[in-house]
Formats: C-alpha cells, sequence, structure tokens
C-alpha cells in the first residue's frame, strides 16, 4: 500500500503548466511545509518540505485557490523516478501525487496568517442562553459548515 496523508502550508504559489496536445491537462506543483512532532538533536529545522504534484481537476484547483501560506491536508502517493540533467548527473526525485486536497482552516483564519503562524480571530466567546444553547456572534455564520 503506497498512501500518504499530509497537512501543512505552501510554500509558494502553486507552479503551474498544461500538457500538449488536444487534451490539455493541468500540471500544478507545489512545496509543503510540514510541521515535525517534535524536534530531535536540537535540529534549527522544524518543518519538512515536501513536493507535491497535482494532474488535472485538482491541479486546475490548485492553480485556482491555491496560494503561498494556504494551510491544505493532502491524500496522495509517493511516486519516485530519475532524470539526468543538462551536466550529465543522474538526479533522483521523490514527490506526493495528489489524489485528494482540502483546506484544512477556515478563509478567515488563513487571511490573518502573515509569514506562516496563526493568528485567531479576536471574536467574543459564544454564551449560552437560557434554552441551553449557545449564542452565534453576528457575523460568524460564513465560518459555519451549514448555512
Amino acid at each position: 500500500m503506497n498512501k500518504v496523508i499530509l497537512m501543512g502550508r505552501l510554500t509558494r504559489d502553486p507552479e503551474v503548466r498544461y500538457s500538449q496536445g488536444e487534451n490539455a491537462t493541468a500540471v500544478a506543483r507545489y512545496t509543503l511545509a510540514v510541521d515535525r512532532r517534535f524536534n530531535r538533536n536540537n535540529d534549527e529545522q522544524t518543518a519538512d518540505f515536501i513536493g507535491c504534484v497535482a494532474f488535472g481537476r485538482a491541479g486546475e484547483f490548485a492553480e485556482k485557490y491555491l496560494h503561498k501560506g494556504t494551510k491544505i491536508a493532502v491524500v496522495g502517493r509517493i511516486q519516485t523516478g530519475s532524470y539526468t540533467n543538462k551536466d550529465g548527473v543522474k538526479v533522483y526525485t521523490t514527490d506526493v501525487v495528489v489524489e485528494e486536497q482540502e483546506f484544512a482552516e477556515s478563509k478567515n483564519a488563513s487571511a490573518g496568517n502573515g509569514e506562516g503562524g496563526y493568528a485567531p480571530a479576536s471574536r467574543p466567546a459564544p454564551a449560552a442562553a437560557g434554552d441551553g444553547f449557545m449564542n452565534i456572534p453576528d457575523g460568524i455564520d460564513e465560518e459555519l459548515p451549514f448555512n
């Protein structure tokens, strides 16, 4: 079984190209910065930078909606390959071929995200009403998964 699940932030906007031919297919490449759970040997690097490639509709989605700093969850598979560069040196590659991708935070949370840190929105906490239900503050309805 070859299955990978990642959650991280894009290090830059996706690079998108289209294949040649009658049925041009989008090919989006981007790098995810995935935080490590713990730090070994006091390394300064606290994230791994993982190359991802999305084809077809997933590539079109990446082109339209994903940008530097966006936090996403990716499901895919690892694919290795190699090529010979212009200097005649064989280069080995490892990428995650994206099968599914989705946003991992709300648009408002990512808008407050300057350079990769999480910035929670300042809102009043919902207060319990007399009937046992929570009152939802005005303006939060756009973040609810149902409307």
